[in-house]
């Protein structure tokens, strides 16, 4: 007999056919990003969509299933959602800064979560509607969740960050509808109403909660910052809020008692730090939405089981 976490879960694999392009060395197996189930409602610039498989390989190589899920750095969302709705912890923490993506999180996880469905159902998307409906001042969280997605929808990249323009073009010569997808969204936002009991969102910050918890030897934490300190351009554009002192950041990993995993760019002033701190790096091979082949930098105390 199946429970509704399962139900949804079936749902959700009945919508997206997971695949994954194999290579002989594990380190090279290339996860083309549209292959994962989609399950966040966000169009996200720094989304680890690409991330799934290993985070599924990661937590299954720990000896004991953890009691905690903790991502400092949640944006998007795809990688507590996986692990809620996959059951790869028992409970699912979710932190982030950004008051716009905060909203969204706050909405979904919330009370309003059907209101927002609704929202996003009867609205009627042109590029003068968007304009009118994005020059209004949000009266409520749930306003600003609906603003906040819909902003994320018809700018270019999906980028929040202040001065991000409307898509012009888009597929097949679409232009602002292009990404608009409102039953897909409803059904995504459904699917998380299911197994919200077991995610705890906090608007606050990472690192902030990275220190409260890391005595905690039940928890592990997925961290993800915005951006590298080589990346001080990139992030900007992407992200309002992308300041953070990369050396804390690691100097506070570090001195974990639990499990952590974390990613970045591979850049050399990384490698500086992950020496440093005597941490394990790997080089793992990905692709972005456009099918090109990149590359980021896992980082731990021990990657043996990726390698």
């Amino acid at each position: 007999m199946r429970n509704s976490n399962d139900t949804a879960q079936l749902i959700l694999f009945e919508d997206d056919v997971l695949t994954e392009q194999l290579c002989k060395k594990s380190t090279e197996r290339i996860v083309n990003v549209a292959s994962v189930p989609q399950r966040s409602p966000f169009r996200y610039p720094g989304g680890k969509t690409w991330l799934v498989p290993r985070l599924r390989e990661w937590l299954r190589s720990l000896k004991i299933k953890p009691k905690t899920f903790i991502e400092p750095f949640a944006g998007g969302g795809i990688i507590s959602l996986t692990v809620a709705f996959e059951h790869l912890a028992e409970h699912v923490i979710m932190v982030e800064y950004d008051e716009d993506v905060a909203a969204v999180w706050k909405t979904i996880l919330g009370k309003e979560n059907e209101w927002l469905v609704n929202r996003i159902l009867t609205f009627e998307l042109s590029r003068e509607t968007a304009i009118v409906e994005l020059s209004n001042h949000p009266k409520s969280i749930r306003e600003h969740a609906f603003h906040t997605l819909l902003r994320n929808r018809v700018n270019h990249g999906g980028i929040l960050a202040p001065g991000s323009s409307f898509i012009k073009n888009g597929e097949n010569g679409k232009g602002i509808k292009s990404r608009w997808y409102p039953e897909t969204l409803a059904k995504r936002i459904r699917h998380i109403k299911t197994i919200r009991n077991k995610i705890h969102f906090v608007h606050g910050d990472g690192i902030e909660a990275m220190l409260k918890y890391k005595n905690d030897a039940n928890a592990v934490f997925f961290i993800d910052p915005p951006y590298t300190a080589a990346g001080k351009k990139a992030g900007s554009r992407l992200y309002k809020y992308n300041i953070i002192n990369h050396e804390q950041l690691f100097r506070i990993a570090k001195e974990l008692t639990s499990e952590f995993l974390m990613t970045y760019d591979d850049a050399k002033g990384i490698h500086e730090l992950t020496d440093k701190y005597g941490l394990d790096t790997q080089s793992i091979a990905m692709k972005n939405t456009h099918h090109t082949k990149m590359t980021e930098l896992l980082i731990g105390r021990n990657l043996d089981w990726v390698r």
